[in-house]
């Protein structure tokens, strides 16, 4: 494993991490991403729009992390649209692969995951959630789950009640934790006090699917990048 933590002010994180992420883009133009929606990179998001100028996006790819079932696809918490509203339209990537959430369930899963697998994810960008989920793999997932059809804990039907959602959906399509382990590059996005807890077990607590995020510490590439508040609980702060 090769973890590096990268802490920033709060109020300079989404613009920091906006640069970083442009830089590669010139550098890598054909870079295959595959990016989660949600309030955390939300931020991060309107940076990106910000700096993009016309060619920056043109050859990239994106591959959206997961999405609920049952939704509209104009419902606020629907997160192909959203993430089409809040990036895809303003960048216009050379492709974008949502999830099929119209479809069969068990289909459009693996439809997904032969997307991310056909090419590889050079580039994954990761949300935390308070239970510990990734994407939505949630607790009782292990590094070895697959890309599936999920039941979602009641904290993350909450969580997409808080989005707007018109009702909270009681399942979900995400990569799995082997698919995403897989990817070239790992990053971790983590912001909030409220976050400041599950990052500290993820990061320095054992090793246990009650936390699937800890699993992302066998990655060879995982790049932890948060704020001060989340970063506060932290035994080890120190930039590797």
């Amino acid at each position: 494993m090769s973890l590096s933590l990268v802490i920033h002010a709060a109020d300079e994180w989404a613009d920091a991490v906006a640069s970083d992420l442009v830089e590669r883009l010139r550098a890598e133009p054909r870079l295959r991403l595959c990016l989660p929606t949600g309030e955390t990179p939300a931020p991060l998001y309107a940076a990106l729009v910000r700096q993009a100028d016309a060619y920056l996006w043109s050859q990239a790819t994106v591959v959206l992390l997961d999405d609920y079932i049952g939704l509209l696809a104009d419902d606020p918490a629907s997160g192909g649209p959203r993430l089409r509203r809040e990036l895809i339209d303003h960048v216009r990537p050379a492709a974008f692969h949502a999830v099929n959430v119209d479809g069969e369930p068990d289909v459009a899963a693996r439809e997904l995951d032969a997307v991310a697998a056909e090419g590889g994810l050079d580039l994954t960008l990761l949300g935390l959630g308070l239970n510990g989920h990734i994407g939505l793999n949630e607790p009782a997932s292990t590094a070895e789950s697959p890309t599936r059809v999920v039941e979602l804990e009641a904290r993350s039907q909450a969580v997409a009640a808080g989005y707007g959602a018109s009702h909270a959906p009681t399942q979900g399509i995400t990569l799995g934790m082997s698919r995403l382990l897989e990817s070239r590059e790992i990053w971790l996005l983590v912001t909030g006090e409220r976050k400041a807890e599950i990052l500290a077990r993820a990061l320095e607590g054992p090793e246990a699917s009650d936390v699937p995020a800890s699993f992302l510490r066998r990655h060879r590439t995982l790049r932890v990048i948060a704020d001060e508040p989340a970063a506060h609980l932290l035994r080890d702060t120190t930039p590797v």
